[in-house]
């Protein structure tokens, strides 16, 4: 069982990274699936890769409560805040075009979960953030409240593309929004709180499968999953200060040239081992 947690945490910590950074948790969560075999059944694992989220998910609501939260108090009396209901309001309008897709979710993972589509999809959007970098013009949208209704469903409809292993659900939402001319701060922040209701929805679908399924999970599989999601919030805490304070002096390069860089490193290893 040691053994098993010692997974769960180093899990956990690949998720708190990369979930929030444009690199595609998903994809690195495969790729470390590839030498760190936990002694669990597939039903158990595929439901483990979706709900270790929800610790992510915590994380920006404890970070970012007082944006989220649309209740207040003035004079000592429970007040509405409109601005934060709009903000709500767009985030579900883009999550239209995700809730439209989920329903091939399982298709897509028993086809596409594996290395290759991570390294191609690491690549492909490596490049497109150097792209979008390299012809990006000034801003036109830098606060939250002036996102409009059509720009939000855009970058929902950007997010869909994340159904791919290796794309990164924030990496795709971050190109659409840049494409739109949101500032890089304010598409991050948009980004974070576009996972809260898809991150949730998708945890709460798995575990409805995994249950309907007749599966059920053993004293250890339990503390993996426990262990997963604590170790995923504390360090999602991090991982998202990071970028926000990043983000605030430097583009999304970076992010592009290590995707890049990763993808065809995977792609080496893997033309290495089918030569061997």
């Amino acid at each position: 069982m040691f053994l098993e947690i010692l997974k769960a945490i180093l899990m956990g910590i690949v998720e708190g990274i990369t979930e929030w950074l444009p690199i595609s948790s998903t994809g690195h969560m495969i790729l470390v699936e590839q030498v760190v075999k936990f002694n669990a059944s597939e039903e158990f694992m595929s439901m483990f890769r979706v709900v270790i989220q929800l610790g992510a998910i915590l994380a920006v609501v404890v970070l970012f409560w007082n944006k989220l939260w649309p209740f207040g108090l003035r004079h000592g009396r429970v007040c509405s805040k409109p601005a934060v209901w709009q903000l709500w309001f767009k985030v579900v309008a883009a999550t239209i075009p995700v809730l439209i897709i989920s329903p091939l979710d399982d298709w897509f993972e028993a086809r596409f979960y594996n290395y290759i589509t991570v390294a191609a999809m690491l690549i492909l959007y490596g490049v497109l953030f150097i792209l979008v970098e390299n012809r990006r013009t000034a801003p036109h949208v830098t606060r939250l409240e002036q996102i409009t209704y059509r720009e939000a469903f855009i970058i929902g409809v950007w997010q869909m593309l994340a159904i791919i292993p290796g794309t990164s659900r924030s990496g795709a939402t971050i190109v659409g929004g840049l494409l739109l001319g949101l500032s890089r701060a304010c598409v991050a922040e948009f980004t974070f709180f576009l996972a809260i209701p898809v991150m949730a929805g998708a945890s709460l679908l798995k575990v409805v499968k995994f249950v309907l399924s007749g599966a059920a999970m053993t004293g250890t599989e339990i503390a993996v999953l426990v262990v997963g999601c604590v170790v995923a919030f504390v360090v999602s805490l991090a991982a998202i200060r990071f970028l926000m304070d990043y983000v605030k002096r430097h583009n999304f390069k970076f992010f592009g040239l290590y995707r890049i860089v990763l993808g065809l490193i995977v792609l080496a290893v893997a033309a290495i081992t089918a030569i061997v």
